[in-house]
């Protein structure tokens, strides 16, 4: 990676968590400024469980 990109790595509990995070004013101050500031791509991936839990 080049010094002009950076990585928010973020890890929910669950589909609701996500939704409660989208929802806070934060998270929504965030969305609201950063296509002025930057490109943004979200990739979203599904977590996979390993070994006995």
């Amino acid at each position: 990676m080049g010094d002009d990109r950076y990585v928010l790595d973020e890890l929910y509990r669950d589909v609701a968590a996500v939704e409660a995070h989208r929802a806070s004013p934060h998270c929504q101050a965030y969305l609201a400024k950063i296509p002025e500031l930057a490109d943004r791509t979200a990739v979203v991936l599904e977590a996979v469980e390993i070994g006995d839990r």
